[in-house]
């Protein structure tokens, strides 16, 4: 049974007129005469009596006609869901960005997509670089954004922004107004630092290496998991820590923490894809939008 024959009989059903219904469905009255015998021949069922030169509906006939009904209707909704998700009116995507990306750069770009694609249903998700690389890899996610350089065969990465890394300090700490830190100072302080895995620590530890330094030197009081709680520890005062500049612009500029005078690593925020897995239009749109971003 094909679609065609279910529209077919629909519309002789509805008219119990042949020429009505071939004229209707822009087919020739023999078409339409054997489309409907095939019906009955194949699964043994007379849908219509043939009065002399009428026509109507036998009992199962009828019956027939609610679900055929029914299953045209549900096949036309099908259509327009692909019609829907074709031209974008429909949709979701799912998108998993490491935490400083999803907190301060991303959210003006979702919006933008959202104010031209508001059918799409949007869904970020945050994590730290390791773990928005495994939502891509597994298909969680449509799309990632990480920090910095990732080595992955199974994902394309591209540079959509970049970033600086700023060491802040609460205004009390002795490193304010002090020369360029050099190495000792850096053994010498009380660190917080973010956990293993994250874009963040990882660009602070290739600086970190660049002087010989290894982690396990540094004094670290407390490891966090959030740019946020790093900033509100280091209000108490005692500890430095390294952290994107775009977190730490509020504090800056109000005053209540203060930026040290030491180079950290620059850092790009990648865009992260399956290399395998095809793109929807969805997620070929916002990966424009990032791109324009730069």
């Amino acid at each position: 049974m094909t679609f065609e024959q279910l529209a077919i009989f629909v519309a002789v059903a509805e008219r119990e007129h042949l020429t009505k219904a071939a004229a209707a469905i822009h087919l020739t009255p023999s078409a339409v005469s054997a489309a409907i015998r095939n019906l009955e021949h194949h699964y043994g069922v007379e849908l219509f009596h043939r009065i002399g030169r009428r026509i109507e509906l036998t009992h199962p006939g009828r019956i027939f006609l609610d679900e055929a009904r029914m299953l045209l209707a549900r096949s036309r909704s099908v259509e327009l869901v692909l019609s829907e998700l074709g031209g974008m009116q429909r949709g979701s995507l799912s998108v998993f960005a490491s935490q400083t990306i999803a907190s301060y750069w991303l959210p003006p770009r979702l919006m933008e997509f959202h104010n031209n694609f508001p059918g799409i249903e949007l869904r970020l998700t945050i994590g730290n670089t390791r773990t928005v690389a495994d939502a891509v890899i597994s298909g969680e996610a449509d799309l990632g954004l990480v920090e910095g350089e990732l080595d992955e065969p199974a994902l394309a990465a591209s540079i959509v922004a970049h970033d600086e890394l700023v060491v802040v300090v609460a205004p009390s700490h002795p490193w304010v107004g002090k020369r360029a830190l050099e190495a000792e100072d850096v053994k010498e302080g009380r660190w917080v630092m973010r956990e293993i895995g994250s874009g963040t620590r990882s660009a602070f530890e290739e600086t970190l290496n660049s002087l010989d330094i290894k982690t396990g030197m540094l004094d670290i009081a407390l490891v966090l998991p959030s740019n946020e709680a790093i900033l509100c520890a280091l209000l108490a005062g005692s500890c430095a820590a390294a952290v994107s500049r775009l977190a730490a612009q509020p504090y800056l500029e109000s005053g209540k923490l203060c930026e040290v005078n030491f180079v950290v690593s620059a850092r790009e925020f990648r865009l992260l894809r399956h290399k395998e897995r095809h793109a929807s239009k969805a997620a070929l749109k916002l990966l424009d939008v990032c791109h324009q971003a730069k």
